[in-house]
């Protein structure tokens, strides 16, 4: 039988009330759904025949209307009283037990924090994520949640968005029973009358202390806690206000702190910061649906063996999250010496994970024990899929191709981590330009999520697919771009190191711009970024991007200068910054004469002095060409979506997701105002600020860069 959508309550002849809550697709708490839900609590309390009543809770995700669900615009939030939600359960005069499994999560999970006891299914997940969307926990979760585990573990699960199991649970006590599946529905109830007839104790979690410890011994967790917040989320103002509404309730009681709760949750509703995440959300989600591939019908095919070709930085990380979801792997290297050296890095890659405690050193074992080494093709007849992983050459890749077409079976994927190079330039030599896809990785591969899918006009929608299961099989993000030279990431931001390089010969200091950047949400600065990269893949690439875009590049020689004097970033332990083992990177002063040679060979700057900007304006000068860029990547119709361009630039090049993507951010500073700034640029500076004809259209009809409606996708 069908469940019934919304809110049911089913009286057994035991007495209690099951309450079960139904809203796919992800069973979100809508104000329509709180509304029945508040109405059969009610109605339990009422009937002379209940005597207790048991919540199911799963996959209870947030407080999030459908009409929010459908357009990512948080004004359209229910209007929820929020104190009121948890404290009619609490002041319940008939116990609630909530009946726990799958996934808990938000405020489904404050709903099993508010009730009176809680009973769980193995391995079932709890959290509060909220602050991932800019919120906070706004049914008690602030006040309920570290007076059952204890403020620090509280603070750790809210502050990080970390989920526990519900074995953890029941260590620390929130969990009172763990029992199996099968036996959850009816052990709830069991506990539920157990407390109506007096049998267990009838506990109301908002009014328990013993956890909490001493007013002292709190100041302590929470002055901790704001330093970690000062570090996490330096521009984020949830963590900060959450912690505050800890203390409020550490204070002045766990009442006073659900008013305050509930107070700041809808002050945050309408912050950009809350706008920016809820459309990383939802654009995330968007991204599994590609027009003919994935609602054709077709059934993704499982991959057992994969053959990576090449062993160095890109190869191994493949490599390495491919063994970590238990898929077999093969690894070609051209010689024993680079072979050995593959194999090292992989196996370096794993003991890393173990030392940082993310997987035990049995669990490395196994995924160790998938992989094999070889020196040719004889391993390659059975395998699913092919991914090419070596230096930017287009001979080397296009014989490559060649090869593996002939020596591997008729579905296998053949597919390349290239990052710059045109796939049909790639295949050009092969016969299966069907079976042709891009796999780009970003480095380190098994720890970046983001998977570019790139698709020719060759690509078949079955390729497609199959690499979008794969991507998540891995734990990645997998977002299929069209075809180009550097596809979506790369392509939208070659400008970025090229502007702060025109900044720098214009006399700007380089750590100031890294500085800067930073400070604006980016985890690194372009220079920093460039010497973890490795200056000689600008090097490698910069023939590519000169070919392809050649009328909006600015030409620097400092990259060049910097690897005559031997240096090339981290990998050799200096760079415009010094790398030491153990410590953080330090600027090296010494990099200035280098700066000053480069100043001098471009001479751009006006009269031979130093440009004055403003921070502002530095920020404008770097990131307005890469918004011109991702302008030129929309009208090119290279992604399915606006939102598919953000989802990439916040997973594949760090832009701050609480600016919610590189073309939500434009929106909100206004397209007209950067088209006419890098109009303003470009007659000061020349072409390369020059703005893109989509940008100028946008900003001529007041139109959003985002707007579907101005989408030309040709995918």
């Amino acid at each position: 039988m069908a469940k019934k959508n919304g809110v049911t309550m089913d009286v057994g002849e035991d007495g209690v009330a099951v309450i079960t809550i139904s809203n796919p697709p992800v069973n979100s708490l809508s104000s329509s759904i709180l509304s029945e839900w508040n109405e059969k609590l009610q109605e339990a309390n009422r009937r002379s025949d209940v005597k207790a009543i048991v919540l199911t809770v799963s996959l209870n995700i947030l407080i999030i209307s459908g009409k929010v669900h459908k357009t990512g615009d948080m004004s359209l939030m229910p209007d929820i009283s929020f104190d009121v939600v948890g404290t009619l359960m609490e002041d319940s005069r008939k116990p609630i037990v909530a009946a726990v499994e799958g996934v808990a999560l938000g405020g489904g999970f404050e709903l099993a924090l508010a009730s009176h006891a809680r009973v769980a299914a193995p391995k079932a997940q709890l959290s509060l994520p909220e602050l991932t969307l800019g919120l906070i926990p706004g049914f008690g979760g602030t006040q309920r949640l570290p007076r059952l585990v204890g403020l620090a573990k509280a603070i750790d699960m809210i502050l990080l968005s970390k989920s526990i199991s519900s074995e953890e649970g029941h260590k620390l006590g929130l969990i009172d029973a763990l029992v199996p599946p099968g036996e959850l529905l009816s052990t709830s109830r069991k506990w539920a009358l157990d407390i109506a007839l007096g049998r267990k104790p009838f506990l109301r979690s908002l009014y328990r202390t013993d956890k909490i410890g001493s007013l002292s011994e709190a100041r302590a967790i929470l002055k901790n806690a704001r330093q970690l917040a000062k570090k996490i989320a330096p521009n984020m103002p949830q963590h900060h206000v959450c912690i505050d509404v800890i203390e409020e309730g550490i204070i002045h009681g766990g009442y006073s702190g659900i008013l305050k709760e509930g107070e700041v949750f809808k002050q945050l509703i309408p912050s950009d910061t809350v706008k920016a995440l809820v459309h990383v959300y939802f654009a995330q989600r968007a991204i599994s649906k590609v027009p003919n591939v994935t609602d054709v019908g077709l059934k993704p095919r499982h991959m057992k063996k994969v053959a990576v070709i090449g062993g160095g930085l890109m190869g191994s990380g493949i490599a390495t999250a491919l063994l970590l979801s238990n898929i077999r792997v093969v690894i070609k290297e051209i010689n024993s010496e680079y072979l050995l050296k593959g194999i090292k890095s992989i196996e370096a890659n794993l003991n890393s994970l173990v030392s940082r405690g993310k997987m035990t050193q049995d669990k490395a074992g196994e995924a160790f024990s998938l992989l094999k080494g070889v020196l040719d093709y004889t391993e390659f007849k059975d395998v699913d899929m092919v991914i090419e992983a070596v230096i930017e050459n287009i001979e080397l890749k296009q014989n490559i191709f060649k090869e593996i077409e002939e020596v591997c079976p008729p579905h296998c994927i053949l597919a390349s981590n290239t990052s710059t190079i045109d796939l049909n330039v790639i295949g050009e030599k092969t016969n299966s330009k069907d079976r042709i896809v891009g796999a780009h990785f970003f480095s380190p591969a098994h720890i970046m999520t983001l998977l570019e899918i790139v698709r020719t006009e060759n690509t078949s929608p079955r390729v497609i697919l199959d690499l979008m299961a794969l991507g998540k099989t891995i734990k990645k993000v997998p977002v299929v771009v069209g075809n180009c030279i550097g596809f979506t990431v790369n392509r939208t931001f070659f400008p970025y190191a090229q502007a702060a390089h025109m900044l720098v010969n214009l006399g700007v200091d380089l750590f100031r711009v890294d500085s800067v950047i930073t400070s604006f949400g980016l985890p690194l600065g372009p220079f920093m970024l460039g010497d973890l990269a490795g200056h000689g893949i600008a090097i490698a690439t910069k023939d590519i991007y000169d070919k392809a875009f050649g009328d909006r590049m600015f030409r620097s020689p400092l990259t060049e200068l910097l690897l005559k004097s031997g240096r090339n970033g981290k990998i050799n332990g200096r760079g415009y910054y010094i790398y030491q083992k153990g410590s953080k990177p330090k600027p090296d002063p010494s990099v200035l004469s280098v700066v000053e040679e480069s100043r001098r060979l471009t001479n751009i700057m006006p009269g031979g002095k130093p440009i004055t900007v403003t921070d502002k304006e530095i920020v404008e000068m770097i990131l307005f060409p890469v918004v011109n860029e991702a302008c030129r990547v929309l009208d090119e119709g290279v992604v399915i979506r606006a939102s598919d361009l953000d989802v990439a630039s916040v997973l594949g090049m760090s832009f701050p997701s609480y600016r919610g993507g590189v073309l939500f951010w434009a929106d909100t500073v206004g397209p007209k105002y950067i088209y006419e700034r890098l109009k303003r640029l470009s007659e000061t500076y020349g072409d390369f600020f020059k703005p893109s004809k989509y940008l100028e259209e946008m900003a001529m009809r007041g139109m959003l860069l985002s707007d579907p409606k101005s989408s030309r996708s040709r995918l």
